[in-house]
């Protein structure tokens, strides 16, 4: 029989596989970038607002906070790393000035939130619990708000019927973060990893329910836009073919 601790790291290390994969899924985005030398019309606000969940959990998972949280500033420590690596290359290739110095600007208010908020925590609060408490409280705040960013997705789905721009692993990836991460926290009960991660479990579900109501009908638009986009090029096909008879047929030398 396995016992409570050892299935608790097992679902520790599982998520944190998962949670890797999902901090990794923008690489291809980023490649797309170097390559081009240019951020296009990428938004940076995704890879701040990671940012600042990172830095939070991983002050939560700190022993002299929440004692016996290894696998949580493992994880976010890690997803700090790679958040900040995303915005360094979003930096270089924003040809904007104004734009660098947003992203410049929010990177110096959310340092100087986070040192502020540590220091508080561990000058003011006493105890593991009083230090818990506090942090715990921010992390769900952030967390909940990260989960609930692909809302304006599903907004999109519910309104095209198509789940074109909804990626399918990235949904299956969030949600089963989710669980794995509900799951520790249920083994020793902690309400602040278990109420954020449930939210997440949730959003993650309803992402996979749109995907299998409207995998077909995304299907059908996509053969409909093929078949349309065929009809329309044998359209200027045959414009084109009738033109070039007209010019071959046309008087050459004032003669008919």
């Amino acid at each position: 029989m396995i016992s409570a601790d050892t299935a608790r790291t097992i679902l520790g290390v599982l998520g944190n596989i998962i949670s890797l994969c999902v901090f990794l899924s923008p690489v291809p985005t980023f490649i797309q970038i170097w390559k081009k030398k240019a951020v296009e019309q990428y938004s940076p606000v995704p890879y701040l607002a990671t940012l600042v969940n990172c830095m939070m959990w991983s002050l939560y998972g700190l022993p002299i906070v929440h004692p016996d949280s290894l696998l949580v500033v493992t994880i976010n420590g890690t997803g700090t790393g790679i958040e900040i690596v995303y915005i360094i290359i979003f930096l270089i290739y924003s040809a904007e000035r104004r734009k660098r110095l947003r992203v410049l600007l929010v990177l110096l208010i959310e340092a100087i939130f986070i040192t502020v908020l540590t220091v508080l925590v561990l000058t003011v609060a006493r105890t593991h619990k009083e230090r818990s408490m506090i942090v715990g409280i921010m992390c769900i705040m952030f967390n909940i708000m990260m989960y609930a960013s692909p809302l304006a997705v599903m907004k999109l789905v519910l309104a095209t019927k198509s789940v074109e721009y909804m990626p399918f692993f990235l949904s299956l990836a969030c949600f089963a973060n989710g669980v794995s991460w509900l799951a520790y926290g249920l083994i020793r009960f902690d309400p602040f990893i278990v109420v954020p991660n449930g939210i997440g479990t949730l959003f993650g579900l309803a992402q996979l329910i749109l995907y299998a109501l409207f995998y077909k009908s995304t299907k059908r638009q996509i053969a409909e836009r093929k078949i349309k986009g065929e009809v329309d090029l044998s359209r200027v096909m045959v414009v084109d073919g009738e033109d070039s008879r007209k010019v071959g047929s046309a008087p050459q030398n004032g003669r008919p």
